[in-house]
């Protein structure tokens, strides 16, 4: 009786003061046995869920690092769902027991996509004898080609500008092309360097 007052209490808590995220489970079509990751990976389906986020002065992490590759972002939070929530959200659907380390929330406030990295179930210690919660650790996504087909529009067009195969990324290259040296690089890359040989590199035979 008391575990089961707790867990209302808490779950009640989490609608009060929490948000309503996204839950995206990831499907793995290829995955490499040999170095243990997935070469492509889809995101068919999404199911909401309200989940309470820690970090409530702000996000954690390194932050932005500008390195010689460019701008990186790694923020990252603890969201905290409750176990009844996500088992009746999602794990009656899905057929999980919990959340996976790879599957992504969907934030909409910021509208950003956030990867779950870790999965601690016991960050509350047995309350009354039963857990009640999972947090979850998620940094910010990395985008590499993935495919959303999630049928939530925000979630699916999120990343169209980086996708070379759609139409918005090529109306964004278009919108930068008045701007770019390509044709002339080309052209004393081609004054510089010899393409005609069999091996521009190699030394010239007399």
């Amino acid at each position: 009786m008391e575990q089961t007052l707790i867990e209302d209490l808490i779950i009640e808590s989490i609608k009060i003061y929490g948000l309503d995220m996204w839950y995206i489970p990831r499907t793995v079509e290829e995955e490499d046995n040999l170095l243990n990751e997935d070469d492509l990976s889809t995101f068919n389906s999404a199911y909401q869920v309200e989940m309470y986020i820690k970090n409530v002065d702000g996000f954690e992490g390194d932050g932005d690092l500008l390195s010689k590759f460019g701008l990186h972002i790694k923020d990252s939070m603890t969201l905290t769902v409750a176990m009844r929530s996500f088992e009746n959200e999602i794990g009656n659907i899905t057929g999980q027991t919990r959340p996976k380390e790879g599957d992504l929330i969907y934030f909409p406030l910021n509208n950003k996509i956030w990867q779950i990295d870790f999965v601690e179930h016991e960050s509350i210690h047995y309350q009354m004898g039963a857990l009640q919660v999972y947090d979850l650790r998620v940094q910010l996504f990395e985008y590499s080609s993935e495919r959303f087909s999630t049928g939530i529009e925000a979630i699916d067009t999120r990343y169209d500008s980086y996708d070379l195969t759609s139409n918005a990324a090529f109306a964004n290259v278009d919108s930068v092309a008045v701007f770019a040296d390509n044709q002339v690089i080309e052209r004393e890359g081609e004054v510089i360097i010899d393409f005609s040989e069999s091996n521009p590199w190699g030394e010239t035979e007399y």
